[in-house]
């Protein structure tokens, strides 16, 4: 295919500039290592664009430190580019004051709260770019409903692009994103026993 001519150009109605600023859901699923990589690499350039970006890690714990969180924190808060916004559900999320009286929240809660968030800043279009990290897991294990997911974003407001990394993606969600890629396992250190290591993995 000759460089940034698309195959297919549909009878939709629009203009070549409204397809090409049309906002997309990507979807980066499967086994192989790179999923958040590639997402957290896809912000880079958003934040290179002056975009506002919102990172939303939906199982990661707040102990695990991806290299990526303080490398777009930093350059968020230089003024030079977009704004960065890093959320993990592992620290509760921030916005979240304390757990209700009855104790403390659930995973399956966290993550619930996390999507009501996702939805309430998709409304209001706070970012341009989301970065839902593991975001595939929460639907895979019937803790959010895939078909509340897919209609949330069909109707979100304005140009905002939002990428769900996570094994497992769920097939209706596959089916209605824009750019869907699967990361196969060729061959891993880890299949060697070679344990993760400092600027690889994290």
């Amino acid at each position: 295919m000759p460089q940034g001519q698309p195959s297919v150009v549909p009878d939709d109605g629009l203009t070549t500039r409204q397809r090409r600023n049309r906002p997309l859901v990507f979807v980066h699923t499967g086994v192989g290592k790179g999923k958040s990589t590639a997402a957290f690499g896809l912000a880079l350039r958003a934040w290179n664009q002056g975009w506002p970006i919102g990172v939303f890690q939906f199982v990661k714990s707040a102990k695990w430190k991806v290299g990526e969180e303080n490398a777009l924190k930093v350059l968020g808060a230089t003024g030079e580019g977009g704004t960065v916004a890093w959320h993990k559900m592992g620290e509760g999320w921030s916005w979240i004051q304390r757990a209700p009286a009855e104790g403390e929240l659930t995973n399956e809660d966290k993550a619930r709260e996390g999507w009501e968030q996702v939805k309430r800043d998709l409304a209001e279009e706070t970012y341009k770019l989301y970065v839902l990290d593991e975001f595939a897991y929460p639907m895979h294990w019937g803790w959010i409903d895939t078909d509340e997911v897919v209609e949330v974003l069909r109707d979100r407001p304005g140009t905002q692009h939002v990428v769900i990394t996570g094994r497992n993606a769920p097939q209706k969600l596959i089916d209605y994103a824009d750019l869907v890629t699967d990361m196969s396992k060729i061959k891993h250190p880890m299949d060697a026993g070679q344990k993760g290591q400092r600027g690889i993995e994290w």
